[in-house]
Parts: C-alpha cells; structure tokens; sequence
C-alpha cells in the first residue's frame, strides 16, 4: 500500500534535524553549504508557522481536533486537544441531560414554581403549574412583572417585606377564587427569588372543619360544666368531712376544665378572624393592669418591675392585646419559684418596632423546645404545667392575637436562668402618647 505524497512530507518535515542535515550536505556538495542551511531552516519555520495557523482556525471555529500520526510536539498537541474536546463535549452533555431532568421533574410539580430576578421582580421561568394556579402563559409572560400580572392580589407589598423564607401569604387564586393557594418567597441566590404557589384548599377545608368541631363542642361542654360546677359549690366540705379532700379537688379540676373550654372557645373565635378594628390602646393603663395581676397572681412571692421606655401606645384591639399579654404575664409567675423576679419591660428598637417584654427568673426552657411553644397543648414539663394549672393554650392564642396585629412573639430562654417573651409590632402601628403618664 503506498504511503500519500503529502503524509511523507508531513513525516519528514516533522523531523528537523535530518532536513537541516540533508539540507547542509547538499550545500556542501554545491559548494555553499549555509545558504542551503538558511533556506531549509526558513522552510521548517514556515511549515511550523502553517500548521500552528490550521490549528488555530480550527480551534476558533469549534471543529473537532482529530488525531494526528507522527511523535512530534505537534501530534501531542492534538492528541491533547482532543481528549479535552471529548471531555468537554462529555461533561456538556452531561449537564444538558441533568437539565432537562430537573426541568421534567419541576414541570411534573403540583405547586407552581416561578423565578424571579430579584432587583425587578420580572419572571424568568415558570413550570406548567403556574399556568393553572396563577394564570401566567407562555412565553407572553416571560419577563413581564410578576406584581403586574397578579392583579389585584396584594403580592408587591408582600414581596417587599417577605425577607424571609418563613413569610407566608394566603390568597385566592387569579384563575379561580374558590381555590386557595399559600405562596412562600425563597430567595435562593443574590440574583433570583424562587415563588412557590401551593394549593391549600383542602387543608384549609379541613381546617374549618376542626375549627368548627372544637368551637362547637366547647360550646357545648359549657353548659354541663356549668351545672356541675354550680352543684359543687353548693356541697360544703364542712358537713361532710370525709367528703372534703375529694370535693376540693372536683372544685379545682372543674374550675380547670372550665377554663379549658373558655381558651378552646377564644382561640377558635381568633382563628376565624382576618382582621380587627384598630383602636388606640392606651399602654400605660395597660402596663399598670399587667403590673396589678402579676403581683395578685404571685401573692406577694414575686418581685414585679415594670418599665415603660417607649413613650407611645398601640394601635389594636384593647381586649385582644390584654389577653395576650396577660397570659405571658401569668405563665411568667406560674413558672418563676418563689423568691424570684418578673419584669415588663415596654421599648422601641432603631427601627421604630414596638416591643413589649416579660423576663423571668424561673426554671428556663431548653432550646429543642423553643420552636414548639406555641403548639396548642404542647407542654415542656406536663407535671410542672399540671401543678400550675395551665391550660397548654396561652402560647396559642398569644400567637394568634399578635398574627391579627401583623406582630410576631420572639422567645428567648436559658436553663435555671430564665426566659423572655416579647411581642414585636411594626412601626405602623406604634402612635404618639397625647399625653404620657409613668405606670405606677
């Protein structure tokens, strides 16, 4: 088989020593043996200075580099470009087929799933879901404002202030009202925010339904308590002396059930709330009232400190904000041992955020419980909440009265050191003291 003309000047002129000597033999036989040198050696460089411009276009033009035969600097070169261009075209492969799959798989989702960019809130993409739950349609709303296309739901304020991944926001869908959908803002880098649309009617059927069930049958355990209750108060313990340890105990137990029934009952009537008539709440009366029924509930066993360092009242409901702050104040001396110290503390913060506090000196509250507290009937320590009589319901409704006033319970607690729940309530609710008195 012969060998091609232009593959035997490729293997030759890849050899530049034997050109070169060839080169100056046939000079010296010619009588002038440097200029044949020079001439060979101007030759190998121009051959040299070809192939490096062919590999280049090839290399610009993003043709595969095939493998070159010889064992020369140039043939190690290919073969080393086109290892890298099999590994690039390998793992670019890879990666297109590892996109698709989670494109597949986000399309597949139940819950609509929607980037954003971050600075102008202007969708990027969006999976099949949202077009049934939001109504949005490609590729028309491809880089239209989210905000914009959502109308009238109220999600550019919520996006505003949704800085974190907890902030929730219930409405109904834009395709169909009766279909409710609870959207969460992730923001996933410092380019894009990640919108998840969940459909959540049916859970917020059943939760009615609870609802419902527990307001009801609170409602009617009342009457029967009552009756009992009523029928124990007329026994005297004192005709019947052998009677008077159980009827005691009847007493308190009925007296606990009632008040059971009366939490279950307010807490359902805050669940069924969407807003409150805002009225001036006047915190000075309000902290002297706190002061009075934490020094009547601990009978003289507590030191009670309060503080009023803000200078301004709330804009709320005056029996709601009571109740919830009353019952921080009531499990502060329930949980404080004797000897101890309450104080309610009432501040601002650098952004103008409102703050009541109620520290405690008592046993404290292990942090895997924290999250918890305002589970209903989540109990730390059920032996101590039993003895103390309470109903393992206060947290919940605190939490429920503070969501009405769009605030939030921030709790803070050490073991043997302590705890502190405060109520934080944005700056728009906080208004000027028309005339502010020190709580005595």
């Amino acid at each position: 088989m012969s060998v091609p003309a232009n593959s035997r000047w490729n293997r030759l002129l890849a050899r530049p020593a034997l050109v070169l000597g060839a080169a100056a033999l046939i000079g010296f036989l010619l009588g002038h043996p440097w200029p044949a040198v020079a001439i060979a050696a101007m030759a190998l460089v121009g051959w040299q200075q070809l192939r490096l411009r062919r590999l280049v276009q090839r290399l610009s033009s993003r043709q595969r580099i095939t493998l070159g035969s010889g064992n020369d600097a140039w043939a190690d070169l290919g073969q080393l470009l086109h290892r890298s261009q099999e590994e690039t075209r390998h793992r670019a492969q890879r990666l297109v087929e590892m996109l698709r799959a989670y494109r597949a798989a986000a399309a597949a989702l139940p819950d609509a799933v929607v980037v954003l960019e971050r600075d102008t809130q202007r969708v990027q993409w969006f999976n099949e879901a949202a077009g049934h739950l939001l109504g949005l349609h490609y590729p028309e709303d491809t880089q239209a404002l989210l905000a914009e296309r959502l109308r009238p739901l109220p999600v550019a304020h919520w996006m505003a202030n949704a800085r974190n991944p907890e902030a929730l926001l219930d409405v109904p869908s834009p395709v169909n009202p009766a279909v409710r959908l609870s959207l969460r803002l992730i923001p996933y880098s410092d380019q894009f925010w990640l919108l998840v649309a969940r459909d959540v009617t049916k859970l917020m059927h059943l939760e009615h339904i609870r609802r419902d069930f527990v307001a009801n049958v609170s409602h009617e355990l009342r009457t029967p308590l009552t009756v009992i209750h009523g029928y124990l108060e007329m026994l005297d313990p004192a005709e019947q002396p052998d009677w008077a340890p159980i009827l005691v105990e009847m007493r308190r137990q009925s007296q606990r059930m009632t008040q059971l029934v009366e939490d279950l009952l307010t807490l359902s009537r805050l669940e069924s709330q969407d807003s409150i008539n805002d009225e001036v709440v006047a915190m000075d009366s309000t902290l002297a009232t706190l002061r009075r029924e934490a020094e009547a509930l601990g009978k003289g066993r507590h030191v009670v400190t309060v503080e009023d360092r803000a200078g301004v009242d709330l804009l709320g409901s005056p029996r709601e904000l009571h109740s919830a702050f009353s019952n921080l104040v009531s499990n502060a001396v329930r949980y404080t041992p004797e000897g101890g110290s309450i104080a309610i503390v009432f501040e601002l913060d650098q952004d103008g955020e409102a703050m009541l506090s109620v520290r405690d000196s008592g046993y404290g509250i292990p942090e895997s419980h924290l999250p918890r507290l305002t589970e209903r009937f989540y109990r730390v320590s059920t032996s101590r909440s039993r003895e103390s009589g309470g109903t393992g319901l206060g947290l919940a409704i605190v939490k429920h009265v503070l969501q009405l006033h769009q605030a939030r319970l921030e709790v803070t607690s050490e073991v043997g050191q302590g705890s502190t729940f405060t109520c934080r309530f944005p700056a728009g609710r906080c208004v000027a003291r028309a005339a502010e008195e020190d709580a005595q």
